[in-house]
């Protein structure tokens, strides 16, 4: 049987949903969380190793690209909380419906911004 449905295969010119870009979002930060992982245990090994690691790694996080890096997984670990807290929220019935997800979606985002700036004024 012969399929005329159209078929687009341009990612670029599909319009996804904002809860769309809330579950990629989460899945990305999941990652960066996993990835990010092996770095926050060399640092606490380094820190608990000597009184020298501690000091070396305390130089080594005033840096700037250090900072930087602290405000991007501290970005990915407030948004993961607050999208995996609104899955929790989903799970005792509310918010289920395509509004309470867009209420929701948008929500974790507006959240993870402000938390995520006040991140970084408290890193500088």
């Amino acid at each position: 049987m012969k399929d005329n449905r159209p078929v687009n295969l341009d990612i670029g010119t599909m319009r996804l949903p904002i809860t769309a870009w809330a579950s990629i979002s989460h899945r990305i930060s999941g990652v960066v969380l996993f990835v990010a992982s092996i770095g926050m245990l060399w640092a606490l090994d380094t820190s608990l190793s000597s009184a020298e690691g501690f000091t070396r790694l305390g130089e080594l996080l005033a840096s700037l690209p250090a900072k930087a890096a602290l405000w991007v997984v501290g970005t990915a670990l407030i948004y993961h909380s607050l999208a995996g807290i609104k899955h929790l929220v989903m799970d005792f019935g509310i918010g289920e419906s395509m509004e309470g997800g867009i209420l929701g979606s948008r929500l974790v985002i507006a959240g993870a911004v402000v938390l995520s700036v006040l991140l970084g004024v408290s890193l500088w």
